[in-house]
């Protein structure tokens, strides 16, 4: 609908001496200037077009309006143009036009909405990314639902988009792993040690050491564990002793049989969370192991090219990245004095990679506490000749869980926490998808499990659902009234839909592919639940107050032409967002 309006600019200004080669030399995007009246008495559409021209066209903004306004001529698709204020151009839309759009609808089906396909930016989409040391818990439900539902938005943009997890397995925390299962396997041998504060308590270890190949492992004698381990432990020094407990673990097992416990309780963590992702309906095209940069040489890459810049200096005998000179706070080790690369490096070196690998566009979803990290990444990029604008990070804040009234906790080591698995379980995927979305990724979200369960008008994804199985149901009754539908009849009738609901009904339909490029534009996936359900409450409002099933079969057959669009839509939209669209509730 907003394309009828800029090309009606568009071709007037072809006709207006001075007003094209203005806009030319402003570089004016005629779409930017025009945008949907959030008051209908003052139209359908209203454009800014002739103040952006004043000053390049030396003339009165209402002069401009007047000349472009002459200019369109008559349109079967505009009922009235007006000016407006110190020069607002206000459209009002026929009925035909809207009607138009309908008939769209109907035609498109499932792919209305979708925008043209675009060869760049290839974006590559990293989100999630949960530490495989434990099963998701609810937060990172919002990560996937969140990253999810943006990647959704930006392929029904035309956006080409690669889903990528990175997966952190190396570091100390997969040390810390691989000695938690090692104590439950010992302890499951009768062989009981103090378990460490710093460790990973959750009964998800106890289950991953029952599980694990351990048959080329000898478990140690008790004497032996015990021996030379702090001697207040466990309630000392957490961070000592859980030091402790991990080299005890190398020089008892060999590193070979420490790294044997540690890497299969990582693969088996992280192929439990594959599967609870999948189940959630969130899936990645690459499943991105932090381990490889290390093996393929990736990070020596990286720090190669940073060398071969001049970018590398060295201090007190570690390596160093000056990212104070690209806007950070201080600069960055690499390179430890021992040697050992630090996380930054590795976090610089699979940027690198993504570029390497051809993506244009780099977007990263993080978790709230990641915010220093921006600058640095972003640094990297630069000092390897990358612009530094390639990379967008979306932060997610927190999610609190609340069952009765009662806040839940969250400890991934201590294991009190719910996971995303008990979360679906209680509430199903859909009312999880949907409420995990429903407010800004940038707001605390406060998650109501006695709301998303309640089968009622204040549940809103209830709401939405329950329209499109309503929806569902009238084509129903037609059909066993012997009524039936006679599709070509509604579309050629669709002049008798003139009630106010109707219209209203109309116009919300028309703004859904305009909703989609916002939504996907600003990642924003709240645009399109908030949509939703204003369109739904539009329709339940011309179902109140308009029967369908009438006797006339032109107005029959229209309205359910109308409702027809309804469900398209609102079928397309909870698609978008990982919410099902039930035939019957």
């Amino acid at each position: 609908m907003k394309l009828i309006v800029t090309n009606l600019i568009n071709e007037a200004l072809k006709k207006v001496p001075g007003l094209r080669p203005a806009a030319a030399d402003l570089d004016i995007d005629i779409e930017s200037s025009v945008e949907r009246t959030r008051d209908p008495s003052h139209g359908d559409f209203a454009s800014n077009i002739a103040m952006r021209l004043a000053k390049p066209a030396k003339m009165k903004p209402r002069d401009i309006a007047d000349s472009i306004i002459t200019a369109m001529g008559d349109n079967p698709l505009v009922a009235k143009v007006e000016i407006a204020g110190p020069g607002f151009i206000n459209f009002h839309l026929s009925a035909a036009a809207f009607h138009g759009e309908l008939q769209s609808i109907l035609d498109a089906g499932d792919c209305y909405g979708l925008l043209a396909k675009k060869d760049a930016p290839r974006i590559l989409l990293e989100f999630v990314s949960a530490n495989p040391t434990g099963p998701l818990h609810v937060g990172h439900g919002r990560h996937a639902a969140f990253g999810a539902t943006v990647g959704n938005l930006l392929v029904a943009a035309g956006y080409p988009v690669h889903r990528e997890y990175y997966v952190n397995d190396a570091g100390r925390q997969m040390d810390i792993l691989g000695a938690s299962v090692w104590l439950r396997w010992l302890e499951a041998n009768d062989i009981v040690v103090p378990f460490p504060s710093g460790g990973y308590r959750g009964d998800y270890i106890r289950d991953i050491a029952s599980e694990i190949e351990t048959a080329s492992l000898t478990p140690p004698a008790a004497s032996d564990v015990l021996a030379g381990l702090p001697a207040d432990a466990p309630v000392g020094d957490k961070e000592e002793y859980v030091e402790a407990i991990i080299e005890k673990a190398k020089l008892l097992q060999g590193e070979g049989g420490f790294d044997h416990i540690r890497q299969q309780s990582l693969e088996s963590i992280r192929a439990d969370i594959e599967d609870d992702l999948a189940e959630f309906g969130v899936t990645f095209d690459t499943w991105y192991s932090e381990q490889s940069l290390t093996k393929t040489g990736r990070i020596d890459d990286a720090l190669g090219v940073l060398e071969s810049r001049g970018i590398l200096y060295k201090k007190d005998g570690a390596t160093w990245f000056p990212a104070t000179k690209f806007g950070d706070e201080k600069d960055r080790v690499v390179i430890r004095e021992n040697g050992v690369k630090t996380y930054f490096a590795s976090d610089i070196a699979y940027h690198f990679d993504k570029r390497e690998r051809g993506f244009d566009y780099l977007i990263d979803i993080l978790g709230a506490d990641h915010h220093g990290y921006i600058t640095r990444v972003r640094a990297g990029l630069q000092a390897m000749g990358y612009d530094g604008d390639s990379l967008e990070v979306n932060l997610v804040q927190f999610v609190t869980l609340y069952r009765g009234g009662k806040k839940m906790q969250m400890s991934t080591r201590s294991g009190e926490f719910d996971t995303l698995r008990q979360l679906r379980a209680e509430v199903g995927n859909d009312a999880a998808r949907f409420y995990y979305v429903m407010r800004s990724n940038d707001q605390h979200l406060d998650f109501d499990l006695d709301v998303a369960t309640t089968q009622s008008n204040d549940n809103p994804v209830f709401y939405i659902q329950y329209a499109h199985a309503r929806i569902s149901r009238v084509f129903q009754k037609a059909d066993e009234s012997g009524m039936g539908w006679n599709e070509e009849n509604g579309r050629a009738n669709l002049a008798v839909l003139t009630t106010d609901q109707e219209k209203a009904l109309l116009s919300a339909l028309s703004r859904y592919p305009e909703v989609i490029e916002l939504a996907a534009k600003n990642r924003a996936p709240q645009t399109l639940v908030h949509y939703l359900r204003d369109l739904v409450s539009d329709f339940h409002s011309s179902y109140n107050a308009h029967k369908v099933l009438v006797d006339d079969a032109n107005l029959r057959d229209a309205r359910l032409a109308l409702y027809k669009a309804v469900k398209t839509v609102v079928a397309n939209g909870l698609s978008i967002i990982g919410v099902s669209a039930p035939e019957e509730m």
